[in-house]
């Protein structure tokens, strides 16, 4: 599946805001958080149970076919940030 002109997958915006390797999952899962709560407006692919691969991310979200615009991802990061 190719991705919407300047957006990134979850997985891929997972890897730009990680800290290390062992971060990587923890961040998909808090991206995955913020779509599922409306926070982060995303598009949105969602595993049926059976097809699972990898760790599971809240639900059921596809971590390499939902993405993400980078406008978005920037807006949700400014958010988060202290004022």
């Amino acid at each position: 599946m190719n991705p919407p002109k300047d957006s990134l997958s979850l997985h891929d915006a997972a890897l730009a805001l990680a800290t290390g390797p062992d971060a990587e999952h923890e961040v998909e899962v808090e991206l995955a958080h913020a779509i599922e709560h409306g926070e982060l407006r995303a598009n949105v692919k969602r595993w049926a149970t059976e097809q699972w691969e990898g760790r599971q991310l809240p639900g059921n979200i596809n971590r390499l076919e939902t993405f993400i615009e980078r406008a978005e991802l920037d807006a949700w990061q400014r958010r988060r940030q202290p004022a």
